[in-house]
């Protein structure tokens, strides 16, 4: 059987885009940086992800009627670092440039590589993370370079 560390010596020498993941319930908001954002299917549009359990954010998706998805560009390296952290609630949207913040819905960062809105679809369990794969309602990319995570630091295609 493989280890843990043999693994992921492994799975950092391929590339994995960088999105933040947010949602808003209740007046609350979240979000979080993932690198296991995945294309599922084009039709229906799906993607996927995965989120430790013990995450805030895990429960809020599950209590969110929406999400979004912010694929990070170049440059956002600051905003990946920020969302991976455990920062307070409080100060986690400080400073944060957001994409049309009177829009309804989840907060979706400003100058990424692509947006994406949707709703959780299916949950999957799969050791400490829950897989959740998302129907997407709307898609759109930007004009910046995405960024990538790769052999531990961020990179850009």
């Amino acid at each position: 059987m493989v280890s843990g560390d043999e693994l992921r010596a492994v799975m950092r020498r391929v590339p994995a885009a960088v999105a933040v993941v947010t949602v808003e319930v209740d007046g609350r908001r979240a979000g979080l940086t993932v690198a296991s954002f995945v294309s599922l299917s084009l039709e229906p549009p799906l993607v996927g992800f995965a989120i430790r359990r013990d995450a805030a954010l895990h429960e809020l998706l599950r209590e969110s009627s929406e999400l979004a998805i912010s694929v990070l560009a170049d440059g956002q390296d600051h905003l990946a670092q920020h969302f991976a952290r455990g920062v307070p609630p409080i100060a986690l949207w400080e400073r944060i440039p957001l994409r049309e913040p009177d829009a309804a819905g989840p907060p979706q960062l400003a100058g990424a590589a692509a947006w994406l809105r949707g709703r959780v679809e299916q949950e999957h369990e799969t050791g400490d993370h829950t897989f959740f794969v998302a129907g997407i309602d709307a898609a759109e990319a930007g004009s910046a370079r995405p960024l990538v995570f790769h052999d531990q630091a961020y990179a850009v295609l």
